[in-house]
């Protein structure tokens, strides 16, 4: 392994075999930003017959091997820049575990890293924070095998520790039995549960994406993203009873479950249901950030780590479109002095979203005209992109929708009344128009836009520019756009030098 020790675009793959899968991922790592780019898994189910037979399950042995054998050659081809090879719960405890190591080695090539229970539960949280870096409370990483907890407190991993409470641990020959399963997590977390009350779950597993996903679905919730997708206890309390209270055959009938997780979501189901009652957990954070996330986040230098991944996210996605490196921050540094001022909507986030939009400010340069601002919108409420949650991805979304066009027919108006406030909103129109007038004053260049200024003087937005450049940069169509601004924020207008 070699460190990610500077901030040009590499790929990098992560092998994570778990104890229910076996998964390949590819990421694209671009500073900060992290990008999957290629994603396969296999359900293998290593520890199915763990606690019966106190080995790896033959068949699931079988599988692993092919599917590693077959990501071997993928990486061949691939050749990424560097490779994680991580194996968890049910390979460090199999009496075979070594042994399939070994096998693997001979086999496909692959050198793997056994993590123990303290390190699969601090990458677990690194994970979180590679996607959520002030994130408090509490990590809960459930896995075939094993649930690990650690505390995060704002952005800095405490202390972990990992429990029998997977799926291929809980369950037994005569079924699935609520009461038999239950009474074991509650047992377990009566134990070790100690130390981990928090307000906040940073829930992390398929199992638990799966029935948040379908939470969404029961209660008519637009934004169909997962990552960040916040439930309060209530909710995600009724959602994990629903699921443990079905058959099978009705699961199977539920659109949107995952149908080769069927056997292990009602597990998930009430491992959260007593977690949340022991923990006295207000709310759930589903994160899609895990162990292999922490492991490239480790890998990165401290300067690296430091950086926003929403910025920088931004920053990448509008690189592909050929924005100027330059534009977004100096249009950042045009527009703060005016939103700076005004009563804050995202309490201290102000400045980060403001600058995540600015580095996307001409994202929909290359598209066509006519359509743009549809587009655009549908790309940035839909990206790849970590460290927002949805009403920030939705204030994003209608920012740049704005920055392209003055129509007050949103799209997706329904999505965007559910997530956002009003004054959000109104936000993001102000936002939009705001970028608008940067890029159209300066055509788009850094060197111009700094040019002039923008301030907000006794109710007044005050628009001036330096003398020579005066009649170049305060045209009509900049003060059109500059009054479109006034309009949004309920402000006066004066231009001049």
């Amino acid at each position: 392994m070699s460190d990610l020790d500077d901030r040009r675009p590499r790929d990098v793959a992560v092998i994570d075999i778990g104890s229910n899968s076996v998964r390949l991922v590819v990421y694209r790592l671009e500073g900060r930003a992290i990008w999957t780019v290629y994603n396969e898994k296999v359900l293998a189910g290593l520890g199915s017959e763990l606690v019966v037979t106190g080995k790896l399950s033959v068949a699931g042995v079988d599988a692993a091997l092919g599917a590693l054998r077959r990501f071997s050659a993928v990486l061949d081809a691939a050749h990424p820049a560097s490779l994680f090879v991580a194996a968890t719960a049910a390979v460090r405890e199999a009496a075979d575990g070594a042994a399939f190591v070994d096998r693997v080695l001979a086999e496909a090539g692959l050198s793997v890293r056994v993590l123990t229970g303290e390190e699969e539960a601090r990458y677990a949280a690194l994970g979180v924070l590679a996607g959520t870096p002030d994130a408090s409370g509490v990590v809960g990483d459930l896995g075939g095998s094993s649930l690990e907890l650690t505390r995060v407190t704002n952005g800095r991993v405490g202390a972990g520790v990992s429990l029998p409470l997977g799926a291929f641990n809980l369950r037994s020959s005569d079924g699935f039995d609520i009461g038999r399963v239950r009474g074991r997590a509650v047992r377990a977390l009566a134990d070790s549960g100690a130390g981990f009350e928090a307000d906040t779950l940073y829930a992390v597993g398929g199992g638990w994406r799966n029935l948040a996903l379908l939470q969404m679905r029961l209660t008519g919730y637009p934004l169909g993203i997962v990552h960040q997708y916040v439930l309060s206890a209530v909710d995600a309390l009724d959602a994990a009873r629903f699921i443990a209270r079905q058959s099978k055959g009705s699961l199977e009938r539920i659109d949107g479950l995952s149908k080769r997780r069927l056997e292990t979501i009602p597990y998930a189901a009430i491992v959260l249901e007593a977690l949340i009652e022991r923990l006295n957990l207000k709310q759930i954070c589903i994160s899609a950030y895990g162990l292999r996330e922490g492991l490239l986040l480790e890998a990165m230098p401290e300067a690296v780590r430091g950086l926003d991944p929403l910025i920088e996210g931004c920053a990448a996605l509008g690189a592909r479109q050929g924005v100027s490196e330059d534009l977004g921050p100096a249009l950042e540094e045009w527009l703060w002095p005016i939103f700076s001022r005004l009563p804050p909507v995202f309490g201290d986030r102000e400045r980060t979203l403001l600058a995540s939009a600015c580095r996307l400010a001409d994202l929909g340069a290359r598209l066509h005209p006519d359509h743009r601002a549809d587009l655009v919108f549908e790309q940035v409420l839909r990206a790849p992109i970590a460290g927002m949650d949805h009403a920030e991805r939705a204030f994003l979304a209608l920012a740049l929708f704005a920055r392209h066009t003055a129509s007050a027919v949103t799209p997706e108006a329904q999505t965007i009344s559910r997530v956002l406030s009003p004054e959000r909103s109104a936000r993001a129109r102000a936002l939009g128009a705001g970028m608008r007038l940067g890029c159209d004053l300066s055509g788009r260049s850094a060197d111009l836009l700094h040019r002039s200024k923008l301030d907000i003087v006794g109710g007044v937005i005050r628009l001036t520019a330096d003398g020579r450049w005066a009649d170049m940069l305060l045209g009509e169509q900049t003060a059109k756009r500059a009054a479109t601004l006034a309009d949004q924020l309920e402000l006066g207008l004066m231009m001049g030098v």
